[in-house]
């Protein structure tokens, strides 16, 4: 009905570099790892651009309305302190986007790609599919 998961027949999709020890590969396979983390923390942080970015423009929507319904005083009062207010700081969320990727997430995405280049023959994913092959039955890659 469902199929096995076992598959001993395939080979190792990205097998280690000769000589690599198991303490390398796990090495490696651990800063790609903590990579990925840093990936998703960069959509969450575009998440958070573009959730505010929304909130402002709906805001704004919001304040014209109250205008309409004859509230201008207390809807001028929000828009001089909300509207156009930096996120932090002296920045909007494009700023903190920009010095994120200009900084931290590019200097790591370097070293991810040195140390795979260095050490795994420029292969992601080499301690996965030793994994992969183990857990569908074919043993030490």
């Amino acid at each position: 009905m469902f199929g096995s998961a076992k598959h001993p027949e395939r080979p190792v999709e990205h097998p280690r570099p000769r000589g690599d020890s198991d303490a390398l590969v796990e090495a490696v396979g651990k800063i790609s790892a903590a990579f990925e983390v840093v990936e998703n923390a960069r959509g969450m942080l575009y998440q958070f651009h573009r959730m505010s970015g929304m909130a402002d423009l709906q805001l704004q929507d919001g304040l014209e309305m109250l205008r309409k319904a004859g509230h201008p005083e207390l809807a001028d009062e929000i828009d001089e302190v909300l509207v156009g207010r930096d996120v932090v700081r002296d920045m909007w969320t494009f700023q903190i986007v920009e010095n994120y990727d200009d900084g931290y997430y590019s200097t790591f995405q370097a070293v991810d790609a040195k140390v795979r280049e260095q050490l795994s023959d420029g292969k992601p994913h080499v301690w996965e599919a030793e994994m992969k092959r183990n857990e569908q039955g074919g043993g030490a890659g």
